[in-house]
């Protein structure tokens, strides 16, 4: 499976190179490859940003290096594939176990980290043209960007993906699977500090 991550902070998906995603990379089981919006940007301080049209606070990302990002993973990307891009937002649709499997089957994904009050919505507007294009929400409430929805995505997708957990048997009576919450665990010894099994 591929994995493209379009951001302004790319050391913020560094924990994604240990555990098991950072094993399943070793093993080339995915290719998680992490992109720095600023690279896409022309002009000396790499801006990414600007005042929001019409007024208003906060600051909206450019849609030129965005436009540009994207471009470029259509160009070094999956030859004959299209990348499914998915924009961590609140007003997206929620992220489930059911998304997650669903998303754990197809060949390339990418993901586009908003920060500040988001992404010009002219770009969500042009990927959508390009690529399927899908908004997630991770719950009801507001993160700095969508780097920490990215990780935890990654995550919930990327495990499900064969040979990334070394044994299947252990997800199948995982929380959320048939909609049920998984039971409580215990282990050795079966007494401790007064409680027993």
């Amino acid at each position: 499976m591929r994995l493209d991550v379009v951001t302004i902070f790319p050391e913020y998906l560094s924990p994604l190179d240990l555990s098991l995603i950072g094993k399943a990379r070793e093993q080339c089981l995915i290719d998680l490859r992490v992109h720095d919006l600023r690279d896409f940007t022309h002009d000396r301080h790499r801006t990414v940003d600007d005042t929001p049209y019409g007024g208003g606070a906060g600051m909206v990302m450019r849609p030129e290096p965005w436009g540009e990002a994207l471009d470029h993973l259509m160009v070094t990307g999956v030859p004959g594939a299209l990348p499914h891009l998915l924009i961590p937002g609140p007003g997206g649709v929620p992220f489930t176990q059911a998304m997650a499997q669903e998303l754990a089957t197809e060949p390339w994904l990418a993901f586009a980290c908003g920060r500040y009050e988001g992404i010009d919505e002219r770009v969500i507007d042009h990927a959508e043209t390009l690529m399927p294009v899908t908004v997630v929400s991770l719950g009801d409430y507001v993160l700095g960007g969508g780097e920490v929805a990215v990780l935890a995505m990654v995550e919930a997708i990327a495990r499900l993906v064969p040979g990334v957990i070394g044994n299947a048997d252990s997800m199948v009576e995982e929380s959320h699977e048939d909609g049920l919450l998984e039971y409580p665990v215990f282990t050795k010894p079966p007494q401790w500090r007064g409680r027993g099994l």
